[in-house]
């Protein structure tokens, strides 16, 4: 047992999915999982292993934000031995070109966040991904049909941005706005695991558009079933 996740040695998979919804965590145990069992209930935040197409894997809520993500992914490979990580999570595109339902696979993660500044002081770290999981990921969109856009995100501390930085990192290239990202990818670099971020697009912050609630939690499946078939490939 760690300190927020209460599962005893052996309960979460070498391989995790992590949706910060802790609901999308057991809609994915309930529905594409197979014997799925939750090992953990601490704080509402659940955790589920099962089995898909045959290799164990586990799914487990982080929350909202990088601290909160912090918490679990640092348990998770610190004290569970995790060696891959997905995060499957929603985004606001900042491009015309990017509409909703698009998943973005992150193949950097920009910040706003004082965990790096914490970290790194006036050093600058570039948080990426494993990129053999983002290759596997980019081939398998591909024979799944889904469109899919290979772009930077960006990890922002906060969610309502009155001042508008989202143009600046648009200018740079940035496709999607999120929250939990860079984190995960600077953590995977400090534990020296595999990590990988696979967002669908929930609104456009230049267009308007704008998916539902319930449409977030329960209704993005390719990205699901993308970040299932990435996690299991060897």
């Amino acid at each position: 047992m760690s300190t927020h996740i209460n599962a005893p040695a052996g309960a979460i998979a070498d391989l995790v999915l992590l949706p910060g919804d802790p609901l999308r965590a057991k809609f994915i145990a309930e529905n594409f999982l197979e014997d799925a069992k939750c090992y953990n209930e601490v704080r509402g935040m659940y955790g589920f292993t099962g089995t898909y197409k045959g290799k164990r894997v586990s799914v487990q809520g982080t929350g909202m934000g990088q601290p909160s993500l912090s918490i679990y992914v640092h348990e998770l490979f610190q004290d569970y031995g995790v060696k891959k990580a997905i995060r499957i999570g929603t985004a606001g595109s900042v491009s015309e070109d990017v509409p909703c339902r698009s998943v973005v696979i992150a193949n950097g993660a920009c910040t706003d966040s004082s965990l790096q500044t914490q970290r790194f002081g006036n050093n600058h770290f570039a948080p990426t991904p494993d990129f053999q999981l983002l290759d596997i990921a980019y081939h398998k969109s591909k024979s799944l049909g889904l469109k899919t856009i290979v772009a930077p995100c960006a990890s922002s501390d906060r969610f309502y941005d009155d001042n508008e930085n989202w143009k600046l990192w648009k200018k740079y290239g940035v496709a999607a706005i999120e929250m939990e990202a860079a984190e995960l990818y600077t953590l995977a670099a400090e534990f020296k695991r595999k990590a990988l971020a696979i967002l669908t697009i929930s609104d456009n912050i230049i267009t308007g558009e704008k998916s539902s609630a319930e449409e977030r939690q329960k209704t993005f499946k390719d990205m699901m079933i993308l970040a299932l078939e990435t996690i299991i490939e060897d």
